[in-house]
């Protein structure tokens, strides 16, 4: 590239040395950046460097130069992203089940060049994603564009569903059968990826994992159905992992300690009644499902079904039948 040409690049030049080698404790002073670009051809001279600095000031980068102490210079003083922002984005990044360890650490690589290569290196010690359990399906990333796509076009999707036998092979339900469903959105429950849609076959709204899905493709025509008054955010708070079952108002008794429990549970909108001094009651529309008869149960005597009687008899019986197991 002629001379005159890599001297136009200046600025673009400057503006990535500050944003790639800085931060509040590591300044670049001006004989540094001036050896930096020269080193990429580019002649400069103090005077132009802070003509430079405002004209990067003006553009909106937050240039900022540091005067006290030993450690004097240039620096890049707030950024799109913030350094414990980009932790929290790593946490969730190297958490998520859904995305396999490979994509992970494509992810928070990527989310290593919103800063400088210094605060960088705290980000790389928060990465131990080698020990989480990780989805085993790699095309999980893209088939949730593909699913988001569909709602925004309102388009049908088909797809295949698959579970994995003890040999962590593929194993296609209903032989390979090609579904055809109407998407209404994606929930995150329990680590997971869930599409909600409505099936065209049967007429109901049904859940599918999305990492158990395979060969997503959208269809040309448009979603047929409307959604109404369906709501996503109820429709999973009432699926305990996710489990099918049937839906019924279940009250439950509990004391007064569990309160945070149950908020945390079903949110804090419940209406807690009281029920003498030590307990209350709240009436909660549920999914009736082994899922939530474990969760009932890890409480222990604290919360208890007080009615109706069918989801107690259904509860007794799944006692029952796990004490059989161990007699």
């Amino acid at each position: 590239m002629a001379k005159g040409t890599r001297q136009k690049l200046k600025l673009i030049l400057l503006a990535q040395l500050l944003l790639e080698q800085t931060d509040e404790e590591h300044p670049l002073s001006t004989g540094a950046l001036i050896a930096a670009l020269e080193r990429q051809g580019v002649a400069a001279e103090r005077k132009s460097i802070y003509s430079d600095m405002e004209y990067l000031a003006l553009s909106g980068m937050d240039v900022q130069l540091r005067r006290d102490g030993g450690c004097r210079g240039w620096f890049v003083g707030e950024r799109q992203f913030q350094l414990p922002e980009l932790k929290l984005l790593v946490d969730a990044v190297q958490s998520s089940r859904f995305l396999s360890q490979r994509k992970s650490r494509e992810l928070i690589r990527k989310l290593e060049r919103l800063t400088s290569v210094h605060q960088a290196q705290e980000l790389q010690r928060q990465v131990y994603v080698s020990g989480r359990v990780k989805t085993m399906n790699e095309s999980i990333y893209y088939h949730v564009d593909q699913i988001h796509t569909a709602v925004h076009n309102r388009q049908s999707i088909t797809f295949r569903y698959f579970d994995y036998d003890f040999r962590r092979r593929k194993i296609y339900r209903h032989g390979g059968k090609l579904y055809q469903v109407q998407p209404y959105g994606l929930i995150w429950n329990s680590e997971n990826y869930y599409l909600v849609a409505l099936d065209e076959e049967s007429g109901q709204i049904r859940h599918y994992r999305v990492d158990k899905m395979s060969g997503i493709a959208l269809c040309g025509s448009p979603r047929r159905e409307e959604m109404g008054n369906f709501d996503l955010a109820a429709y999973g708070q009432k699926h305990f992992g996710m489990y099918h079952g049937p839906e019924i108002t279940v009250t439950l008794r509990a004391e007064n300690r569990m309160s945070s429990v149950i908020f945390d549970r079903f949110g804090q909108d419940v209406i807690a009644i009281p029920d003498g001094e030590n307990h209350f009651t709240v009436q909660i529309p549920l999914v009736m499902s082994p899922q939530f008869f474990g969760w009932l149960f890890g409480l222990e005597e604290r919360v208890q079904i007080a009615a109706p009687e069918e989801a107690a008899a259904a509860y007794r019986a799944r006692l029952e039948a796990a004490m059989a197991q161990y007699r």
